[in-house]
């Protein structure tokens, strides 16, 4: 349980320095933060019941979700949110892992790797994409913004 909280610990403060790293204002910070640390948490606590690739599906799209969320009630862009969230799922050491194996000649290894990295990355942008199907008037509703004035 402590390794567990520790580890999402771990991904607000890498989130938070993230965000930090590429000028987010600093007013967003907490929730930028708070957004990273909950996409970890649900893929920690989907992982032991799933594979890794449903785990990050899902864990992306609690951050979109988030993130979208955050925006109407902060009104500011989306991005600020989604991009520094996403941190602590994106599959950086499978990345890492292909390139070492491609360079080093252990092309069965780079093959697998990288498949795999894919794989999880691909699961990333259909999350993405899912979560931006779901309409803008639901995120309104949820935090209470009200709706867009309708143009003349």
């Amino acid at each position: 349980m402590l390794r567990f909280a520790c580890e999402v610990l771990a991904a607000g403060l890498g989130t938070l320095a993230f965000a930090v790293l590429f000028h987010v204002p600093g007013r967003y910070y907490l929730r930028c933060a708070l957004t990273g640390a909950a996409g970890w948490l649900v893929f920690l606590a989907l992982r032991p019941g799933l594979t890794a690739i449903p785990a990050t599906f899902f864990a992306t799209l609690a951050v979109v979700a988030l993130s979208r969320f955050s925006s109407v009630q902060r009104r500011c862009p989306v991005t600020i949110f989604l991009i520094s969230g996403i941190f602590p799922l994106v599959p950086g050491l499978g990345i890492y892992h292909t390139a070492y194996y491609t360079v080093t000649g252990d092309l069965a290894a780079a093959g697998s790797t990288g498949f795999f990295t894919i794989k999880t990355a691909a699961a990333m942008v259909l999350a993405i994409l899912l979560g931006f199907e779901l309409p803008a008037g639901l995120f309104r509703r949820l935090a209470g913004a009200p709706a867009p004035k309708p143009r003349v």
